[in-house]
Order: structure tokens, then C-alpha cells, then sequence
């Protein structure tokens, strides 16, 4: 099982970097939005690989605003200007985050020959597919059970769950947060919820992750050292990381999951520049110092870092869009995405649909255990 592990990761490695740089000769550009460093650094940090991959002649960079809920004009702004280019015939959002629907609006207004490919949607799921023409999201329902049982698999007798009222009123993330609580009810795990600050309010990303460096260790004293933490925002991550590695706690996966995602700075892992998508050497890297803190079989993640995976997916497919090879030159090509996917992962994938929306698709993959 190791050996295909290393194989499977291997592969993935040489996936991430296999976008043909014969696009760099084509007469269309593709935008790509992203979150800023401080958001996510591994979805800005593929952009510009993909930049410097395919030139910044092929594809353009544009990111929206850290408070993006108070500045959504900043957003629907920044997308519009890369639409002003005539030659731009994609754009590829991840985090489709609060102001993308109306992005979306205000630009095919103007621009209705432009393909919207959207990752981690954070609005209405049944609205947002109207809008955008591919929409990716990791299987969110499925994952609720799924994280409660790799806790229990970890030693977790108790799962702590950090959110706030905004994440809760999207519908994916209250319903898996359910599903957990389920889940974690029916094999005998207490289940916690705690709420934490709103980073995108007042005291913003600093506040958010001040309040859970002080809080997890407060809740391994009340509880104990099998507690599992699981946050629902990109930036409680690093801070938790920390928190329930000096805890000796128990990690079962971030909220984007992901090698790259917050655990290289949480365990103090200098990335070279030029493994910044190398998935084999940070697993590797990981690995050996979780082990050398004495976490080994606490923590784990999954192999697949998914949001790099949906902006590489997107520009892959609106490649293929562009130039005229989706089937019957649909917009929505089930059977191509699930391909492209495929190549990305180094492996088949499965993707579901969200309901009755057919270019709604949600991914699922299983753990790398440190």
C-alpha cells in the first residue's frame, strides 16, 4: 500500500506541472482569480506557476479583496477589467467566494461568449450553477462523515468543529457540519461546536487566528489530549496546527485539503521556490518532521491538494473549450472534466453531481496519513 502511495503521489507531481506550454502560441488569453497570499497562498501560488508556465501573454492574474464580504464591488471590479480584454475567453475563480455571482452577471452582460469555471463556491449552490458554466467543489455532504470516522481512526474521542454564523449559512458547509455530528454521535465521538471569530469582520484574519492559538489548548485541557480539531476557514489552519502539534492532539485534515495548505508554515518548512508544486518532496518533507515531533498517526491530510487541482482543471478545460474539443463543443462536458481531473489526480476519479445540476460537480478523495 505504501509503494502505490508513493506511486500515486508521484504521478500527481508530474501532473501538476503537465499543462502543455504549446498554449503560450495561442491567439485567446485565460484569467485566472484567486485569494491573496494571506487568504490561501497555495491557490495564489499555482496561479502564478501556471503564469510562468504558460506566459503571462496566455493567462492573466487577478485576486479579490481579504475582505471580500464588505468588498464585493472590489471583486465584480477586478473581474471586469480582465474581461475588458477582448482576447480573454475564460476565467477560472478559486474561491468563488461571496460577489462572484454578481461578478458573473455584470460581466456577461457584456461578455456572454466568456466560460466561467468556479472552485469552492460560497454561495447558493443551486444559484451559483445558473451562473457559471462548470462549478467544482470537494464533496462537502460526503466529507462531514468522513472526517468524523479519519478522527476516530486517529485516536479522537472528542471532535471540536470551528465555524461562525457566515460559514453556516452556506448551505454545504451547515449541512456537512451536521452530517458530522451525526457521525461522530453514532460512533461514539463528542462532538463540539465552538464558534470563533468571523475573520472578514473587525478583527480579521489576525483576530481570527489569535482566538484559536488561545483556544485549542484550552479545549485539550478540558478534554484531552484525544481531541481532533477540525476549522472551517482557510486562515484557522496554521494556528491549529501548531496548537494541536504542542498539544500532541489530533489533526485529521484542513478545510481545504491539501499537502501545501498551512501545514509547510505551521511545521516551520522552508519551501524552495521551486517545490512550490512539487507534491511528492513536501509530502516527504512533512512526513519526516511530523514524526520527529512525535505525530505520527496523528495527522493527515489529502494527497490531492484541491484547490490547486480546480484552477489547474479550469484552465485545462477552457483549453479544450476554446479550441473546439468538448463534446459536441458544449459548453459542459462531463466525461472531458472527468478526464482532466483524472490527469491531475495521477489516478480514475468519481465526481458526483450537486442535485439536478449537471455542471455541479464534487470530488472526494481518500487520506495521506502522516
Amino acid at each position: 500500500m505504501k509503494r502505490l502511495t508513493r506511486i500515486f503521489v508521484l504521478a500527481l507531481a508530474f501532473a501538476m506541472v503537465a499543462i502543455p506550454v504549446i498554449a503560450q502560441a495561442k491567439d485567446y488569453k485565460i484569467g485566472i482569480m484567486t485569494g491573496t497570499v494571506a487568504q490561501n497562498e497555495e491557490e495564489f501560488r499555482r496561479a502564478e506557476s501556471i503564469r510562468n508556465q504558460l506566459g503571462a501573454n496566455f493567462i492573466v492574474l487577478a485576486t479579490y479583496p481579504e475582505r471580500f464580504m464588505q468588498e464585493q464591488e472590489t471583486t465584480i471590479s477586478n473581474m471586469m477589467a480582465m474581461a475588458s480584454d477582448p482576447k480573454l475567453k475564460a476565467i477560472v475563480m478559486v474561491q468563488a467566494v461571496p460577489g462572484a455571482a454578481a461578478a458573473i452577471d455584470r460581466v456577461k452582460a457584456v461578455r456572454p461568449d466568456i466560460l466561467f469555471v468556479l472552485g469552492v463556491p460560497a454561495e447558493d449552490p443551486d444559484m451559483i450553477a445558473k451562473k457559471a458554466d462548470i462549478v467544482l467543489q470537494t464533496n462537502d455532504l460526503a466529507r462531514g462523515a468522513q472526517i468524523a470516522q479519519q478522527a476516530k481512526a486517529l485516536g479522537a474521542k472528542t471532535l471540536v468543529h470551528y465555524s461562525f454564523p457566515r460559514h453556516m449559512s452556506y448551505e454545504h458547509l451547515s449541512a456537512r457540519r451536521t452530517l458530522m455530528k451525526q457521525e461522530a454521535e453514532k460512533i461514539g465521538l463528542r462532538f463540539v461546536e465552538q464558534d470563533a471569530p468571523d475573520p472578514t469582520g473587525d478583527g480579521g484574519v489576525p483576530g481570527t487566528q489569535q482566538f484559536i492559538m488561545e483556544d485549542v489548548p484550552r479545549k485539550v485541557v478540558q478534554y484531552g489530549k484525544d481531541t481532533a480539531f477540525f476549522g472551517t476557514n482557510c486562515s484557522m489552519q496554521e494556528p491549529m496546527i501548531r496548537q494541536v502539534v504542542s498539544a500532541k492532539a489530533v489533526y485529521p485534515v484542513q478545510c481545504c485539503p491539501s499537502p501545501f495548505h498551512a501545514l509547510p508554515n505551521a511545521l516551520g518548512i522552508a519551501v524552495p521556490s521551486d517545490k512550490k508544486a512539487d507534491v511528492a518532496w513536501i509530502l516527504g518533507e512533512e512526513k519526516a518532521k511530523i514524526a520527529s515531533l512525535g505525530m505520527s498517526g496523528r495527522m493527515s491530510t489529502w494527497p490531492v491538494p484541491v484547490n490547486m487541482m480546480y484552477i489547474e482543471a479550469g484552465v485545462k478545460y477552457a483549453i479544450e473549450y476554446i479550441e473546439g474539443r468538448t463534446k459536441n463543443r458544449a459548453r459542459v462536458d462531463a466525461e472531458l472534466m472527468t478526464k482532466v481531473m483524472s490527469g491531475i489526480a495521477g489516478g480514475k476519479v468519481q465526481l458526483a453531481n450537486y442535485k439536478n445540476n449537471t455542471n455541479f460537480f464534487m470530488y472526494l478523495s481518500d487520506f495521506y496519513l502522516f
